[in-house]
């Protein structure tokens, strides 16, 4: 009897019609799968191979707009979620009255998995496990339309003890000599392990059955200081076995959480879609996709958008997208950015909030800023060969690689917000969400009078969802808004020759340390921001979860809450 490995997923909610929603599932051997809901919505999709595991991403039709309803999934005719002992409510499957008036937008990024055993968690309590807990005490809470999550779902580099013995067991029963480091993961059946490791989690399980994900990746997802510059790539290629890595890392990212981002409209236009579909076994037509992505980035794009109602999400790929020849260098390749300024201005005058995702922040702590454009410049050669063989050495060792390392890309996209914002019919705000760093703030730019847009604009940066930062790198970051590190970024700047930005900025909001998410409420043109941390509860009494950690003790506690617009 096939059985649920993991899932199920609740990814796309259609809300154009609020009649569709994508499920994901991964089974433990080829099946039907089949969502069933009371109300007689539902869909089957047979599953498809890759490597040896087994997927479904079933299309759900026939749902009422503005309700909310239970579904079940079934292999093979056999109901197999809920599972039978689950402690919580059932999953639900929640559409939007059409036309929807506005949105509830959660998101984070920087998810480590939990420890395999141990009653302890090192990094403390996991913001998503007090999130599910909450949601499932009261179902009838308001949760959230979409949780974003921007990035590092998996560290595929930074793996646990209970992951790095799995590891070690693997390759000797696999007979393979793997030379990738030990504490690695090095091809595809390993990252289905991290997969195992942090969606298997009861907690995570239960919310993503509920509340609808969109996902990309940043470079723990693959390795850190993934595509930092041409030098760094050249590097890993000549590794025996950095190739291996980079194509199970592309080949599990489509699999996991690439196809859950489309909608079936564009899965059904998908020619990789259509073609693993077809195949008896899509693994080698899923490799020839990732072989052709990571020899030439520009054939494939990762970034996609979202509409909720009448906010519009951006969800920009800073990662694969990057052009590293240092005198030409770029976040995203020349029709990338052409297509996020495309979308940004598509129909903007039904667009009340534009988001866009971006793992990396746009504003940093003014100190921040000029140091990565200074090693950039240096890097360029600008001071001569020996500042640019220090520039690469230190971009690798403070990671110097966010949007201000790509000075162009830098002013790009500022100048691309600046212009939605000036635009007829202009959005009431622009909001960047952002992850990556390890804490969580809020900055605002101020144009220069005559330039300023009308739309209200914000860098809201929030991670991580559970991970830690180290002390000196908490000293560091306070210490980048104040006004000596701003002077001292502005000798930096001097130093590589910079063009100051045409922009400034201050920061509103934070630095805040801990496992936190931020949720943007969205009504109208009225914009909320909150951010909650999650903060460790009693466990005496309690259970241990699947991995013999308990986190359910965990609570969220509520760190901010402030209107962005005018009575909100």
């Amino acid at each position: 009897m096939a059985g649920l490995r993991l899932g199920p997923l609740l990814r796309y909610v259609d809300w154009e019609s609020g009649t569709s929603a994508t499920v994901w599932v991964e089974t433990d051997r080829a099946c039907a799968v089949e969502i069933r809901c009371p109300d007689g919505a539902g869909g089957t999709a047979p599953t498809f191979r890759v490597a040896g595991h087994h997927y479904a991403l079933v299309v759900v039709t026939g749902l009422t707009p503005g309700s909310t309803t239970t579904y079940q999934v079934l292999l093979d005719g056999v109901p197999v979620w809920p599972t039978a002992d689950s402690p919580r409510p059932a999953s639900t499957l929640r559409t939007p009255s059409v036309p929807a008036t506005g949105a509830v937008v959660a998101f984070g990024s920087c998810r480590w998995a939990a420890p395999a055993v141990s009653s302890s968690d090192p990094v403390g309590a996991d913001v998503l496990d007090a999130l599910s807990a909450r949601l499932a005490a009261d179902p009838e809470a308001e949760r959230p339309d979409v949780l974003l999550l921007l990035g590092d779902q998996v560290y595929a580099d930074e793996t646990s003890a209970g992951t790095r013995a799995w590891i070690a067991r693997h390759r000797r029963a696999a007979g393979t000599g793997s030379t990738a480091p030990p504490d690695q993961v090095a091809d595809y059946e390993e990252y289905t392990h991290l997969y195992d490791e942090s969606w298997g989690d009861p907690g995570l399980r239960w919310l993503l059955s509920t509340v609808p994900s969109c996902m990309i990746f940043d470079d723990h997802d693959v390795i850190d200081d993934w595509n930092t510059s041409a030098a760094w790539v050249a590097e890993m290629r000549a590794t025996s076995w950095w190739h291996e890595r980079i194509i199970g890392g592309l080949m599990s990212y489509w699999v996991y959480q690439h196809i859950g981002n489309l909608s079936p409209a564009e899965l059904a236009e998908d020619e990789v879609y259509a073609a693993v579909l077809a195949a008896d076994d899509g693994t080698e037509v899923l490799r020839a996709f990732a072989e052709r992505a990571e020899a030439d980035p520009e054939s494939v794009r990762w970034s996609y958008r979202r509409d909720f109602g009448r906010t519009r999400l951006l969800m920009v790929d800073t990662r694969a997208a990057r052009v590293l020849e240092e005198r030409h260098r770029a976040m995203l390749d020349a029709e990338e950015a052409a297509w996020l300024a495309a979308r940004a201005f598509d129909g903007l005058d039904g667009v009340d909030h534009l988001l866009v995702g971006s793992s990396l922040p746009w504003l940093l702590p003014p100190m921040v800023h000029f140091a990565e454009g200074w090693h950039a410049a240096l890097c360029r050669g600008e001071r001569g060969p020996r500042w640019a063989r220090f520039g690469e050495w230190l971009r690798r060792r403070a990671d110097l690689e966010h949007w201000p390392a790509f000075p162009s890309s830098f002013a790009r996209l500022t100048e691309t917000i600046a212009e939605v914002g000036r635009a007829g019919g202009a959005p009431a705000t622009v909001c960047v969400l952002s992850g990556d760093v390890h804490h969580a703030y809020v900055a605002e730019p101020v144009w220069p009078e005559g330039r300023r847009p009308r739309s209200r604009v914000f860098q809201l940066t929030c991670s991580p969802l559970h991970n830690s930062v180290p002390a000196t790198m908490r000293a560091g970051f306070l210490l980048g808004w104040s006004r000596p590190a701003k002077a001292f970024g502005h000798l930096l700047a001097r130093h590589g020759r910079l063009v100051r930005p045409v922009v400034r900025w201050e920061r509103t909001g934070g630095p805040w340390f801990g496992n936190q998410v931020m949720t943007l409420t969205l009504r109208g043109r009225s914009a909320r921001l909150r951010l909650e941390q999650a903060s460790a509860g009693g466990t005496r009494g309690r259970t241990p979860g699947r991995r013999g950690s308990d986190r359910s003790g965990a609570r969220l506690v509520r760190v901010l809450d402030r209107g962005l617009t005018e009575g909100s």
